[in-house]
């Protein structure tokens, strides 16, 4: 196969939603399809052993949430499809903002009862800033739900997108009895008890009596009437316009019965964007281009517990990626030779011996890797968009068993890696202090440091609002601030000034005061 052809059969995406919504059970069916599992776990179930394949972390298989992103590929008629399952769960959110750097497109989930929530429109907002095609998969109809019309609107006026229905439901909760697929005129049914994918029934004239037959007169003419309407209310579906960001497609189903899956994944493949152009702080760069270069987006510390290995997720941006080609750092200016890249299946790897743009590449990494780092074959390119952001909760962290105190030392640096959250040392009595976006990531740094790492550590609260990373071209100013602050100053993992406001109004104050320093609220600057 050609390497434009390898190319055009890409198709990378992330799925994403609030706290379940069932994203994971979607991503668990789309496995299915593609054959890369033969039996969908169960995210939420005591009584099942059998877990969710994204969620291969013990700590998300005790909670049954996802914590952090999973990478997942199959082939699929015809396809080579990636998916990044990505934490729902907002003290994540970090994960997710950095995944959806490495996607080309987006499925959005949403619970059919609850509507669009808070996580969903913060994700949207991220999509929106990068142009990125989002299409909708409103999921759990066979529990009762919203008016599908209302539905509609709150996601056009929630998420700020026009929408376009591509499928349409008949009823919901105990009677719902399936979609009409308007992407390809056919019916199908919904049955609780049969699994079985429904190859649907074509309708190209819903005037045609048969529908009485299957759905019953009075939901038959409901249908029609609501389709009537929807074509009056809802323009063609333009798919320049999804593709430019413009325009979402909406589909309708049940994950956990693997209703309207297929549906969705065969018009996806369809309509998604193949790999797209990626800027640079130099230029951008066509995924066509035949030499090689490539982001890392994620680092995960002991996907395998059994060998500590620690891997970097990297984003194939252009070209073709070859084991064992030396391939250059562009932040430390030197060479490697990955002599072992993998393909993810979650947990599950497999050595690869090529990879082409859309794909995502695991590289074994003994800590020359850092999020934002680029690889590329002798060219200094350095891409963007992959920013930290100023955490919101601080906590001290402490040695809680001094025999340890190696393997806290190594957690802690590995974990800080990955992006879980941000280390800060402060200038002034040399603690170590956790910056986070929200609680649950302090439980599961503890967790994961005394399971992965032996270690065992505690957290001390500490008063603080802001972490503000300074720079300033005024050199003596800085000096001044750095010297009237300094039990204030700290600095991050890469040796990076910050400031530790305390209050809004310090921060405030600080900015007034010093007006030739920039106070910056993400690490990308």
């Amino acid at each position: 196969m050609s390497f434009e052809s390898e190319i055009e059969r890409r198709k990378t995406f992330a799925i994403v939603s609030h706290p379940d919504a069932g994203k994971t059970t979607l991503t668990e069916k789309l496995l299915l399809f593609g054959g890369a599992i033969h039996i969908a776990g169960a995210v939420k179930s005591n009584k099942i052993k059998k877990t969710a394949t994204s969620d291969f972390m013990e700590i998300e298989r005790q909670r049954g949430i996802s914590v952090a992103t999973s990478v997942m590929a199959f082939d699929y008629s015809g396809y080579k499809v990636n998916i990044l399952d990505t934490p729902g769960h907002q003290d994540f959110q970090e994960d997710t903002f950095r995944t959806l750097t490495a996607v080309d497109s987006v499925i959005i989930v949403i619970d059919a009862a609850k509507g669009v929530e808070p996580q969903t429109e913060k994700l949207m907002n991220v999509c929106r800033m990068r142009k990125t095609p989002v299409i909708v998969f409103i999921n759990k109809m066979d529990r009762p739900s919203e008016d599908t019309f209302y539905l509609l609107e709150e996601i056009e006026k929630q998420l700020q997108i026009n929408t376009r229905p591509l499928s349409w439901p008949i009823n919901s909760g105990p009677d719902f009895k399936g979609v009409y697929n308007i992407f390809n005129s056919s019916l199908q049914l919904f049955n609780p008890n049969v699994q079985e994918i429904d190859p649907g029934i074509k309708f190209e004239n819903l005037n045609d009596p048969e529908l009485e037959k299957q759905i019953g007169k009075k939901d038959a003419d409901t249908l029609r009437e609501e389709l009537e309407l929807l074509e009056g209310v809802y323009p063609e579906f333009d798919v320049n316009e999804y593709l430019e960001g413009n325009l979402a497609p909406v589909f309708f189903g049940s994950a956990l019965y693997n209703f309207g899956v297929q549906e969705l994944l065969d018009t996806f493949l369809k309509i998604a964007p193949t790999p797209r152009p990626r800027s640079s702080q130099e230029r951008l760069i066509d995924p066509y281009e035949q030499a090689f270069s490539g982001f890392v987006f994620k680092i995960h510390a002991n996907i395998d517990p059994n060998h500590r290995s620690r891997i970097a997720f990297v984003k194939v941006c252009s070209g073709t990626f070859e084991r064992n080609k030396p391939y250059y750092h562009t932040r430390l200016g030197k060479t490697f030779r990955i002599s072992s890249p993998t393909a993810f299946m979650a947990a599950k790897k497999e050595v690869i011996d090529e990879a082409y743009p859309g794909d995502i590449v695991g590289i074994p990494d003994t800590g020359n890797f850092i999020i934002g780092d680029t690889l590329t074959e002798g060219e200094n390119l350095h891409f963007k968009g992959i920013p930290s952001f100023s955490p919101e909760m601080f906590r001290y962290i402490e040695n809680a068993d001094p025999m340890k105190s190696k393997q806290l030392e190594k957690g802690v640096d590995q974990l800080m890696d990955e992006g879980v959250a941000q280390l800060f040392t402060n200038q002034f009595n040399t603690r170590k202090i956790i910056g986070c976006v929200g609680q649950l990531q302090f439980e599961v740094i503890q967790f994961r440091l005394e399971h992965e790492y032996g270690a065992k550590c505690r957290f001390e609260p500490i008063s603080m609002y802001k972490a503000c990373w300074i720079e300033s071209e005024n050199k003596n100013m800085l000096r001044e601030f750095k010297l009237r602050k300094a039990q204030k100053m700290a600095t991050d993992k890469q040796g990076r000034d910050v400031f530790m406001a305390d209050s809004q109004f310090i921060l405030q104050m600080a900015q007034q005061e010093f007006k030739d320093i920039k106070f910056h609220f993400t690490s990308e600057f």
